[in-house]
């Protein structure tokens, strides 16, 4: 087992004493859910499993990736013939917890009766609230892929923008990231003049006109870690750019930056999502940012910790978090700007997102 591995094979072990309801003790933890059976052993197949118990660990895999599974370090390989549940069970004792957070109701009631003997306790958030920490090799994954994002975004504006589809820069995003080897992290997001009113808008037919906003949302998972960015630009000159967007690119950076201000550890998400949220409200436009302010990345584009209004994460020394404040205004424009940042125990450690903020004017 690599030391990395090692490593958090090791942290989850520790966590079987008091994994289970009520911080009651485990004696094994069964591990289903595929992101986490990638994060505890390298393994990026279809049908895995993890089995840890304080003596030991056990990768749980069918035949077609026997020979895969054999280039896993220092877990015990498992093939599982016949049904891969009775399979599963056929390993587990004691009192084990699995990912209830993960398995449908069908599959744990299928679970138990394979595992007649076996106590099967609900144990599901224990690997997930290791990944919200990552490790050195983790952030220079996330920052890989950030640097990456970055690259794009410089390439995007020199190629311009105006002329062209919101659907055509969706396609070039794309293809670029999948000639580099890499992939997107999610579907980007290019949303030109009014349908930049939408948080979510699906890059369509619409030509992108002069003198108008552009927020472009994207993000490249590059050697399984995931980047995320937003930039808002303006099209044509200067001159062309009306008052409204003006005002509503300014509120939303100041958002951004006192967001940015707010991240440390101990923070608690609702909390720091109010510093920035205050800002907008404050400037008259509070009902125009319906969304929270940002969310964990890393192995997945979404992850804890979550900064929002209901929060009560509290963020941690090493946690990858965006900072994503945004004004709709319905019919008119819209305005994002995105930072991803690692944080630090009084404040950010490094911010991954270099693009810069003051708005862009591109051709």
């Amino acid at each position: 087992m690599s030391g990395v591995s090692q490593a958090r094979a090791d942290r989850l072990t520790g966590e079987l004493a008091s994994g289970g309801p009520g911080g009651s003790s485990l004696d094994g933890l069964l591990v289903t859910n595929l992101v986490n059976v990638e994060y505890l052993t390298g393994f990026t197949g279809t049908n895995g499993a993890c089995l840890l118990t304080p003596e030991r660990r056990v990768f749980l895999t069918d035949f077609r990736y026997a020979e895969r599974a054999a280039e896993i370090e220092g877990w015990e390989v498992e093939i599982v013939s016949g049904q891969w549940l009775i399979g599963l069970a056929g390993h587990l004792e004691g009192r084990v917890g699995f990912e209830d957070d993960r398995v449908t109701v069908r599959t744990a009631n299928e679970l138990r009766d394979a595992a007649e003997r076996v106590e099967l306790v609900e144990a599901g958030g224990l690997v997930e609230r290791l990944r919200r920490v990552k490790d050195a090799d983790e952030v220079e994954r996330v920052a890989a892929a950030a640097a990456m994002t970055d690259q794009l975004y410089e390439l995007l504006i020199e190629r311009g923008l105006s002329g062209q589809t919101e659907a055509d820069v969706d396609r070039w995003l794309t293809r670029w990231m999948r000639e580099q080897g890499a992939e997107p992290s999610f579907p980007p997001i290019v949303a030109s003049g009014p349908n930049g009113a939408s948080p979510h808008a699906e890059p369509g037919s619409r030509e992108i006109g002069r003198g108008e906003l552009v927020t472009i949302d994207m993000g490249i998972k590059l050697d399984s870690y995931c980047s995320d960015c937003t930039r808002t630009f303006a099209t044509g000159a200067e001159a062309d750019l009306d008052t409204l967007s003006r005002e509503i690119y300014e509120i939303t950076l100041r958002a951004n930056e006192a967001g940015l201000a707010a991240v440390k550890a101990g923070a608690v998400g609702a909390e720091v999502d109010e510093v920035a949220r205050a800002v907008i409200r404050d400037a008259g436009y509070g009902e125009n940012f319906g969304h929270g302010l940002g969310h964990g990345v890393g192995l997945e584009i979404h992850e804890a910790p979550r900064l929002g209004p209901s929060s009560k994460d509290e963020l941690m020394a090493g946690e990858v978090v965006t900072v994503e404040p945004g004004i709709y205004v319905s019919g008119a424009t819209g305005v994002r700007i995105e930072d991803m940042v690692l944080t630090g125990e009084n404040g950010i450690a490094r911010n991954f997102s270099s693009i810069p903020k003051s708005l862009t004017f591109v051709p």
